[in-house]
């Protein structure tokens, strides 16, 4: 029998404000079909590039979008949301919530309930390439690798500017099998 470390284990799906959103969506088809339970966190700039009606028919799940939004009456969504993890992916994350998570800000609810969490932490940057290759980013995705963080890509391509170069978020099958690495450690292999 073969083991499907996503059945039922809980994944925090945090999607920032960037053309490569609607990818995101590819992911969460993904992790559902596998038998994840997955939880959607919208930053306000996600919600311009795609609307959180997407995530919500894809979980069946209600999509996280305000910072003091409780899940139930008494559950405080970034506490309840960063203990039930298993693993929390951000996807795509722009330059600007690299920067927030490296310093520990946590003005939103998703970079809140990344501070909150104990779970593993996936993050698939998106951005131009000057921004990816500035060096303050780069020095943000060392401290986030450092603290354990698992960084999926960027790929090169075309990017929203129209050109080619680093910065294209990777694809969602890519972010999925890290996904799957990590939760695997736990189980067979």
């Amino acid at each position: 029998m073969v083991h499907n470390p996503f059945q039922g284990r809980h994944i925090v799906l945090g999607v920032t404000g960037g053309i490569a959103a609607y990818k995101a969506a590819e992911l969460t088809s993904l992790l559902v079909k596998a038998g994840a339970v997955v939880d959607v966190i919208m930053t306000d700039n996600a919600q311009a590039f795609i609307a959180p009606l997407t995530f919500q028919a894809l979980t069946h799940r209600p999509v996280v979008t305000e910072m003091f939004m409780l899940l139930a009456e008494t559950e405080i969504g970034h506490v309840s949301l960063a203990k039930r993890a298993d693993v929390l992916i951000v996807a795509p994350a722009t330059a600007n919530t690299i920067a927030k998570l490296a310093l520990g800000l946590a003005d939103n609810m998703l970079t809140t309930t990344v501070l909150a969490t104990t779970a593993p932490l996936v993050i698939a940057p998106a951005m131009e390439s000057a921004m990816w290759l500035n060096p303050v980013t780069q020095q943000h995705v060392r401290v986030l690798q450092d603290r354990g963080a698992t960084i999926v890509g960027p790929a090169e391509g075309r990017l929203a500017s129209g050109s080619f170069g680093v910065g294209r978020m990777a694809e969602p099958a890519e972010i999925f099998d890290a996904a799957r690495l990590i939760l695997a450690c736990g189980g067979d292999l």
